[in-house]
């Protein structure tokens, strides 16, 4: 029985780099975005222009709203509108917030709760608690909601922490361990903190100053459409997160803490480029694409899960054109008719947007939804020529492809066949490594994506409810994250752009390549290798 290798990776290069900065950024904001959506629902139901404020637009004021957000009546509010105003004297607008739930929630729990995210990716529980004292000083020291301080902060401090274990580790004297460990850790985070307080907090502030000040020139010259041509290409190749997490969230935050709403969180997430490229494809595609399309799309615009469309544009790289062009017109649309959303859409379905998008009342919402829509139309209509404009040779390709599929298939069912060469095969062309044999039972299998939430999650559930129909019940099948693989994992599979760094985090296991994680022929193999191992004794 053979399967894909499990040689040595490859280093990847530049693009596997970024994707891993894009990992590490993502796994310190996705695990805390229920408490960014907490704090979104919060402001949006109960500042004074919010559903149930004191000038709610609907007429729904709740008397307790003015405790909610911080004391009672008109003493709770320093000088709305703007939402966010100093309370330190002459100090013309450092502190974020009201003294209430809004505030300190944005400008210290969402922080910390990054930093202590972060700290844990590096050095565990321990980098955790040193990550959250330090970030704290640089909070301190600035008045302001610290995102970018606390994703610089919150891995430098653990990273800090993680080297001076290193001096003296082996070297305690046993029974004082805890007060070493202890008082170190305490010591530390002290001394990161002040630290944070006078130095890295300033320096943090002239750079969030500056990013903000260069979205706020894009948006003055009308140029942030043309951010598009980034972000679009980047989603397709994983390389996303590092702009989305690392720039879109924190600064949005900022601009959502002063403004209610913000631009920047559909830059990335409307899900209307990918819905308008699976639509075009849904009636311009051929074969297993076509077949596929509408399908993704439903996971793709409710699901919110973007990665779903990735290999359809990889499949015909020239539609990544129109994701740029639906993406800065999505963007476009947005900016001219001020709609944004009042906190991170995550994942990027249209439920997610539609529930960010309502705080800032019915006419926000309808510029939000017309976003979308302008921005699936455009993507529809360019992607619609470019398949028609190739459809001639994409029916020849894919007749050639079936053929060959059809033929192997009735090979392997005519004799006790090595299953996995058809997924050899498969992964060879899309860049996979080569054949080696498969010496160990499949009892755990991994499915790993860039976060381990979306796309892989769905997978999951598709190779499961396989096995179970196939009446296999003791293959365990799960999501992960690739940065939390553990080398544990029997057999992992990963889309094609990710395999190189999921060999990477686990190199003893098998590793399988699919385009798609929703439909991938590859999970029939599988099936029936776990099956014919089982049958044969293995």
């Amino acid at each position: 029985m053979t399967t894909t290798s499990t040689a040595a990776p490859k280093k990847g290069g530049l693009r596997v780099g970024v994707q891993r900065l894009g990992t590490f950024l993502s796994g310190m904001i996705m695990p805390n975005i229920a408490a960014f959506i907490a704090w979104g629902f919060i402001t949006m139901l109960f500042i004074p222009a919010g559903f149930f404020g004191a000038d709610s637009p609907f007429g729904w004021h709740w008397a307790p709203v003015a405790e909610i957000i911080g004391g009672g009546g008109d003493s709770a509010l320093i000088n709305w509108p703007g939402a966010m105003t100093a309370l330190s004297e002459g100090d013309g607008g450092n502190f974020f917030g009201y003294v209430g739930l809004v505030g300190p929630m944005v400008t210290y729990l969402l922080p910390l709760l990054i930093a202590n995210t972060a700290g844990r990716l590096v050095y565990a529980e321990r980098g955790g608690v040193v990550a959250t004292i330090a970030t704290m000083g640089v909070i301190v020291g600035t008045n302001i909601p610290m995102f970018l301080g606390a994703m610089i902060m919150g891995p430098l401090a653990a990273w800090i922490t993680k080297q001076m274990d290193r001096l003296w580790d082996g070297k305690i004297r046993p029974g004082f361990e805890m007060l070493v460990n202890n008082f170190s850790a305490g010591i530390l985070g002290m001394i990161l903190a002040i630290a944070g307080f006078f130095a890295f907090g300033p320096v943090m502030l002239g750079i969030s100053t500056v990013l903000g000040a260069a979205v706020d020139w894009l948006v003055t010259l009308q140029l942030l459409p043309l951010v598009s041509i980034i972000v679009e290409p980047a989603k397709v190749l994983f390389l996303n997160n590092a702009i989305n997490h690392g720039v879109f969230t924190p600064l949005g935050i900022e601009q959502a803490t002063e403004n209610g709403k913000s631009i920047l969180f559909l830059i990335e997430a409307n899900p209307g480029p990918g819905l308008g490229l699976l639509l075009a494809f849904t009636f311009f595609g051929v074969g297993v694409a076509k077949a596929s399309a509408p399908g993704a799309a439903i996971i793709q615009f409710f699901g919110g899960i973007h990665e779903i469309y990735f290999p359809y544009a990889l499949s015909k790289p020239t539609t990544i054109l129109a994701l740029i062009a639906g993406g800065a017109a999505g963007v476009t649309t947005n900016m001219l008719l001020g709609g944004g959303l009042g906190f991170p859409a995550a994942p990027g379905s249209i439920i997610a947007v539609t529930a960010a998008a309502i705080g800032g009342g019915v006419g926000n919402l309808l510029v939000v939804y017309l976003s979308v829509v302008i921005a699936a139309v455009v993507t529809f209509l360019i992607t619609g020529v470019i398949l028609r404009a190739s459809r001639k040779r994409d029916l020849a390709a894919e007749g050639d492809t079936f053929g060959a599929a059809i033929a192997q298939t009735e090979a392997n069912k005519g004799k006790k066949s090595e299953h996995l060469s058809n997924l050899a095969a498969s992964a060879a062309a899309g860049g996979a490594a080569a054949i080696s044999t498969a010496t160990a039972p499949i009892q755990n299998i991994v499915f790993a994506c860039d976060a381990g939430m979306g796309s892989s999650a769905m997978g999951a559930s598709v190779l499961r409810n396989k096995l179970k129909k196939a009446g296999i019940e003791d293959v365990k099948v799960t999501n992960a994250a690739i940065a939390n693989l553990d080398g544990t994992a029997d057999l992992v599979i990963t889309q094609q752009q990710l395999t190189d760094r999921a060999k990477g985090k686990s190199p003893n296991s098998i590793h399988v390549s699919v385009d798609n994680f929703m439909n991938a022929p590859q999970y029939e193999e599988v099936v029936e290798m776990v099956r014919e191992q089982k049958e044969s004794g293995e």
